[in-house]
Parts: structure tokens; sequence; C-alpha cells
């Protein structure tokens, strides 16, 4: 990647991260990187119309083009037709959040929701953003579909996260991780608590495809002091029987047949698609 485009795709991320917007200096200094060259960036982005300052404070702000570019792929995926009704009667049943993930050869992205919660704590996430492998359910869960050797890599690149960043109870080295790698893959689920951010639980399991692996992930978050561990075992046959529904289903999905092609089994050099990309 050439110097100048990971630059861009960096100012882009750190932007989307902050929608107040963020001024010259601050992104320049986060990112590394010198002011004047951040300036000419943000210029260029500005023409081509992703990004905008903001008179009042000079902030730099995304504007809705990617949002717009987003949400129509997503559109002509066809996973919202698909999974949506899906996922809200399980929502609505359990009173929690239900969230799909797609898997995208070395990474998950969040790309679906429902609500079930009507009253009282709710969990609602960032959108659209990536699995934290090392600390939640769904990480766990998708790297105990994969040869250990490979989910170890795909833990050292992306790091481990620390309990400054996320919850008291996250796992501070790849053997703890892969403890609960190991337990998710006996169950076909997994299960966290105060793992990703103190006081959240969640239960995640794969959309398994036969012959192609993991395609995707299912998972129902809420409260701890709701979302107890009871809870979550009560419900993992139904989140499951969703997952399964939603496989058999994926084929209608251009996204999901895309996840299919890069969960195929090991090439003939025996090297597997995550494990080369890693």
């Amino acid at each position: 990647m050439s110097g100048v485009l990971e630059r861009t795709l960096a100012l882009l991320e750190r932007l989307a991260a902050d929608v107040a917007g963020v001024p010259l200096a601050t992104l320049a200094d986060d990112l590394g990187m010198p002011r004047s060259a951040a300036h000419r960036l943000l210029t260029d982005l500005a023409e081509a119309g992703y990004v905008r300052q903001v008179r009042e404070r000079g902030n730099y702000v995304l504007t809705t083009k990617l949002i717009s570019l987003g949400l129509n792929y997503l559109k002509h995926s066809g996973v919202v037709d698909l999974t949506q009704p899906v996922m809200d009667r399980l929502a609505e049943a359990a009173g929690e959040l239900v969230r799909l993930g797609v898997v995208d050869v070395d990474h998950i992205t969040w790309v679906g929701l429902s609500q079930g919660a009507t009253s009282g704590l709710r969990y609602d996430p960032d959108h659209g953003i990536d699995v934290k492998l090392s600390c939640t359910a769904s990480g766990h869960i998708w790297l105990s579909t994969l040869p250990e050797d490979d989910a170890i890599a795909l833990l050292s690149r992306q790091g481990i996260g620390s309990v400054a960043q996320y919850g008291p109870n996250a796992p501070q080295s790849i053997q703890a991780v892969m403890k609960c790698v190991r337990q998710a893959r006996k169950q076909g689920y997994a299960v966290a608590v105060d793992t990703y951010a103190r006081g959240l639980a969640s239960i995640s399991t794969t959309i398994m495809v036969p012959g192609r692996g993991a395609v995707g992930l299912l998972a129902m978050s809420g409260p701890s002091v709701r979302m107890t561990e009871e809870k979550m075992l009560k419900w993992a046959p139904q989140l499951m029987a969703t997952a399964a529904e939603i496989a058999a289903a994926s084929a209608a999905s251009p996204l999901f047949q895309r996840a299919w092609a890069h969960a195929e089994p090991e090439a003939a050099d025996g090297v597997s698609p995550v494990a080369r990309r890693a």
C-alpha cells in the first residue's frame, strides 16, 4: 500500500471515530504525520466530497458520502432483506440486541442489528465496526472454527485488548484467549461477560455453510445485570437455530457468497486463505 493511500485511509478511519469532528493539529498528531501533509490530504478529500471543514471551530468531519456508499452496498448485497425479519423475531422474543457479522477473509464486520430491548437498560453499539477477536464472544467463536495456528496468527496481528481499553475480564494473553476459544469450539457458541466492556454480556455463534466454514456470526448482547449467564444459556439453542436458518438462505446474498469464496478449504499448497492473508 502506498504511503499516500495509507495516510488517506487512516484519516478517514480517524474521522469516523469522532462525529463532532477533529482539528487538523489533532489529526496530524494522532496519526504521526506532518500537518502540511494532513492538510493536503484533507483538501483532496474535501474536493472529492468525503470531508468538509466546520466553519465554527475549524474541525474536519466526514460527510455522508461514505455512509451513502456503505448503505447502498448493503442494500444491493441482499443481507438486510434476507436477515432482518429473522433477527427481529429473535431480538423481540429475547428482549435483547441481536447483531449480524459477516466474515471477510481475516476480519468480521457488523452489518446488521435488531434491538429487542424496549425499556430499561439497552446496549446500543457502534455499527459497521470490526470485531475485536481477543475479548469478545464473537471473536472467540469465529477463531474456534479456524486451525489453531491461523487463530494465533490473527490474534498476534490484531493484538490483545487490554483491560484499560476494554473490560476487566478481557483475556490478557494469547494462551488465555485460546482457552476461551477451545471452550467455544466444544459448545458451538461462546459466552463473554465484562470482557469487551464493563457491564456487557454477550453470546455468539457462527453461521456455518457445510464445506465452506463460517461465513458470518450471530450475537446476542445486553447489560450483564439482565443478560445473565442463565439467560444466555437458555437462549443458546434458539441463537444457533437462527444462525442455521440464515446459513440455509445465505446463497441468496452476494455478500455471503463472497464470504463463501474466502471460506473455501485449504488450497493445494496446504495454506488456508486466512493464513495466507495474515
